[in-house]
C-alpha cells in the first residue's frame, strides 16, 4: 500500500471514528434502559479515543507522500519510508474493524420494543422472539470488540511512526476492549477466530471454497453458548461484517471442514454418548462449575478502566475516574473529560473520600479484597500500578546525580529516564522535584546534546503536570530556556517545549510571566505557522491559554499571530486546525487592538464562508467572532451585509447550535437596525 492509500485509508478511518463518535450521544439517549444501551455508549466512547492514533497515521502518509514525489516509480515501491504490505494489510483490517462497530452500533441503538420485529428480523431468519434479538445483537458487540482488540494489537507502531504517547494510550484502549470482551464469556472466542481468519481471507475478494467429495463434513448440532447454534454464530458475524448469504453459507461450510482437520470441535462440543448425555471435558465442567461473577455496581467501576475503583478521584468536570487511570490519561496530553469530552478546567485530581468509604464497605460486605492502605496514600499490593516511595527514592536521587554527570551519555540516559519515570505516576513527578532535579533539568534545556535537550524539556512537562511542580519550574528560571527550545531545538523538542508552556500557563500568574518574556509569542507563533501537525497543535493550545489574559492579547497581535491564523482559515480543511484558529480569534477579538486588527486583515469574508460551508462548531464560532467584530462597529456590519451573511446568517438561527442561534439572531438584529437607520 502506497503512502496515497495508506492516507486515504486513514482518512476512511477518521470519518468512521468521527461518525461513531457522533452517535454516542444519540445511543444514550434513544435506547432503552439496559445493557445493550450501555454497551453501545462504551463502544462508541472507546472507538473516538482512536482520533489521536489515526491522526498519526495520517501524517505518517503525508510526510511519505511528501518525500518520495521526485523518485522514479520503481524506485518510490521500494522506498523505505513505506512501510511493509504486512502493515499496511493492518489498516485494511482495522477498517474492516471499524466498519464492523459501525453497523453493529446501528444495530444496538435501535430502541427496544416488545415486538421482536423492532429489530429486522429478516436479517435473522431463525429468530422469534425480541429476547434474543437482543442476545443476538450482544453477540455481535462481542465479537466486534473481540476484533479491534485483535486489530489493533496486530498493528506494528514503528512502522508508522506512532508517538509513545499515543502507543499508550492505544494500549489502554486494548486493556477496555479486552475486559469487555471476557466480561460477556469466553465461549464464543475460538468461533470468533476461525471466522475472523476466513473474513480476512476473503476481505476484499468473492469467497471461493474447494471441496471434494472426500471432504470430511462435521454436524455441530450442539449449542455454543447456550442459546445460539455454531450456524448462527457465523451468520451473526458475517452480517455484521456486510457478508452476503452466500458468503455466509461458505464461510460456514469452511470452517466446518478446518475445524475438523484441526480438531478443534472438541472444544465447542463433546461427543453424545449412548444415553445421550452430554461428556464435558474437565476444563468446560470446571467453568460450568463456577459461580456467577459478583456484578460490580456501575457507580464503583472507573468509566476508563470499568474495574472497581482502588483510588476514586474527581476531575474538574465532576467525573470520579481510579487516579492511575486518569493520570495516564493526562499524561498522554489530553485535556479533556474522558466521559464527557467536556475540557477540563485544570488537571488537579481531588480523592472522592465518600465513595471510597462506599466501596470499601462493598468490599468488605461481599468479601472482596480491599485496596491497602499505607502512609503514602492508596497502593495496589503487587500489580505495580503504584509505588512505595522508599524503592524509587533511591532509583531517583541516583538519575539526579548522573545527570550532573560530565559523561553526555551518562546525561541522555538519566535524562531519559527521568522522564519516563515523570510520566508514570504523581508519586514521582513529587519525588523527582524533592530529589532537586528540576534545577538540573533546566540547566541541560541549554545542552548542545539535541537528545538531551529534548529528554529534559519532555521531563519538565511531564513534572509540570503536578499542580505544584509549575510553581518550582517557573521560580528555577525555567521560561526562557523553555522558549530557546521552543525557537531551535528538534521537532519532538519544541513540541513538548510548546506544551509545557502550556501546562505552566494554567496558572494565572505564569500566563503574566510567560506572556512578557521576550520571544515568547514569537517562537509559539512560528511554530503555528511552519510545524509539524502536532507542533502547530501545542502551539496553538499554548497561545489560546496565555491570550485569555487580557494583557497578552495585544502582544499576540504584535507579534503577527494573525498570519497563521487567517492561513489555516483559507486552507481546504486546515488538517483540522480551523477550530483552533476560529477559538483564539474568539479571545483576541475580545481586545479593542485585536478587534480592529482582525477586522484590517479581510478576516470577515473569510468568517461568512464559513457560516455557508462550515462544520456546525465553525459556524458557532464564526458567528460569535463576526458578532464581536459588529457591536457598536456600523462599518462591520455594513459590510457583513454587503457580503451576503444575511442568508446563511437566517439558516444558522434556525438550524445551528444554541449558541449558533443565539448569536445568528442578534447579528441579525443588528443588520435590522442598521437598515431602519
Amino acid at each position: 500500500m502506497a503512502a496515497p492509500e495508506i492516507r486515504t485509508t486513514a482518512e476512511a478511518m477518521l470519518t468512521l471514528v468521527q461518525e461513531v463518535a457522533a452517535m454516542g450521544p444519540v445511543i444514550a439517549a434513544a435506547s432503552a434502559p439496559g445493557s445493550l444501551g450501555a454497551s453501545c455508549l462504551r463502544l462508541s466512547r472507546k472507538i473516538s479515543l482512536l482520533s489521536h492514533f489515526l491522526e498519526e497515521i495520517w501524517d505518517f502518509a503525508a510526510r511519505s507522500d511528501d518525500a518520495t514525489p521526485s523518485l522514479p516509480p520503481s524506485e518510490a515501491a521500494c522506498s523505505s519510508s513505506s512501510p511493509p504490505v504486512d502493515a499496511t494489510s493492518c489498516l485494511a483490517d482495522l477498517l474492516m474493524a471499524l466498519e464492523a462497530a459501525k453497523k453493529c452500533l446501528m444495530l444496538g441503538r435501535r430502541p427496544r420494543q416488545d415486538n421482536a420485529s423492532s429489530v429486522s428480523l429478516c436479517s435473522f431468519p431463525f429468530l422469534d422472539s425480541a429476547d434474543l434479538v437482543e442476545k443476538n445483537i450482544d453477540i455481535q458487540f462481542q465479537y466486534v470488540t473481540w476484533q479491534l482488540e485483535k486489530v489493533l494489537g496486530k498493528i506494528p507502531y514503528e512502522n508508522f511512526g506512532i508517538s509513545d504517547e499515543v502507543q499508550e494510550q492505544v494500549e489502554l484502549i486494548r486493556a477496555q476492549l479486552r475486559r469487555a470482551t471476557v466480561k460477556r464469556g469466553t465461549t464464543n472466542l475460538k468461533v470468533f477466530s476461525e471466522i475472523y481468519d476466513m473474513l480476512s481471507q476473503t476481505c476484499g475478494k468473492e469467497l471461493k471454497l474447494q471441496r471434494t467429495s472426500s471432504s470430511p463434513e462435521l454436524h455441530i448440532d450442539d449449542t455454543v453458548d447456550g442459546d445460539h447454534d455454531f450456524k448462527d454464530i457465523v451468520m451473526l458475524v458475517a452480517e455484521v461484517n456486510g457478508k452476503s448469504n452466500h458468503d455466509m453459507d461458505n464461510i460456514t461450510l469452511d470452517i466446518t471442514a478446518g475445524l475438523n482437520k484441526a480438531r478443534i470441535a472438541d472444544s465447542f462440543i463433546s461427543a453424545v454418548n449412548d444415553d445421550n448425555q452430554i461428556n464435558l471435558t474437565s476444563q468446560m465442567l470446571e467453568e460450568f462449575k463456577k459461580p456467577d461473577p459478583l456484578e460490580i455496581p456501575e457507580d464503583f467501576r472507573c468509566p476508563i478502566s470499568l474495574e472497581l475503583m482502588k483510588d476514586p478521584v474527581i476531575v474538574s468536570t465532576g467525573q470520579t475516574y481510579e487516579r492511575a487511570y486518569v493520570q495516564k490519561w493526562i499524561d498522554c496530553g489530553n485535556r479533556t473529560c474522558p466521559k464527557t469530552q467536556q475540557k477540563l478546567q485544570n488537571l488537579t485530581l481531588t480523592p472522592n473520600y465518600v465513595l471510597r468509604s462506599l466501596i470499601m464497605q462493598w468490599c468488605e460486605l461481599h468479601k472482596v479484597e480491599q485496596p491497602c492502605k499505607t502512609v503514602s496514600g492508596w497502593i495496589r499490593k503487587s500489580d505495580g500500578a503504584f509505588h512505595e516511595f522508599t524503592g524509587d527514592r533511591v532509583a531517583i536521587e541516583v538519575l539526579v546525580r548522573n545527570i550532573s554527570s560530565r559523561s553526555l551519555e551518562d546525561q541522555r540516559s538519566a535524562a531519559a529516564e527521568l522522564r519516563s519515570l515523570a510520566k508514570r505516576s504523581t508519586d514521582n513527578r513529587i519525588l523527582i522535584a524533592e530529589a532537586g532535579a528540576i534545577p538540573v533539568l533546566v540547566k541541560l534545556l541549554s545542552a548542545d546534546d539535541h537528545k538531551i535537550q529534548e529528554h529534559a524539556v519532555t521531563a519538565l512537562l511531564n513534572l509540570s503536570i503536578y499542580e505544584h511542580n509549575k510553581e518550582l519550574i517557573v521560580l528555577a528560571g525555567a521560561i526562557g530556556p523553555i522558549i530557546q527550545v521552543l525557537r531551535s531545538g528538534s521537532m519532538e523538542a519544541r513540541e513538548n517545549a510548546a506544551a509545557a508552556i502550556f501546562s505552566l500557563s494554567l496558572i494565572d500568574d505564569n500566563k503574566i510571566t510567560i506572556g512578557s518574556a521576550p520571544g515568547a509569542f514569537d517562537a509559539l507563533i512560528e511554530l503555528l505557522y511552519s510545524g509539524s501537525h502536532r507542533g502547530k497543535k501545542d502551539a496553538a493550545t499554548a497561545l489560546f491559554n496565555l491570550c485569555i489574559y487580557q494583557g497578552n492579547k495585544a502582544r499576540a497581535i504584535r507579534a503577527g499571530i494573525l498570519s497563521p491564523l487567517l492561513k489555516m482559515l483559507q486552507e481546504p480543511l486546515s488538517n483540522g486546525m480551523i477550530d483552533e484558529a476560529l477559538t483564539i480569534l474568539s479571545v483576541l477579538v475580545s481586545h479593542q487592538e485585536g478587534k480592529m486588527a482582525i477586522a484590517r486583515a479581510n478576516t470577515i469574508p473569510l468568517l461568512i464562508d464559513l457560516l455557508r460551508t462550515g462544520q456546525p462548531r465553525n459556524k458557532e464560532n464564526a458567528a460569535a467572532i463576526l458578532l464581536a467584530l459588529c457591536k457598536k462597529d456600523n462599518e462591520n456590519l455594513a459590510c457583513i451585509g454587503r457580503l451576503g451573511a444575511l442568508i446563511p446568517l437566517t439558516e444558522l438561527a434556525k438550524s445551528g447550535t444554541d449558541r449558533a442561534k443565539r448569536k445568528a439572531t442578534s447579528l441579525l438584529e443588528h443588520l435590522c437596525k442598521l437598515q431602519m437607520l
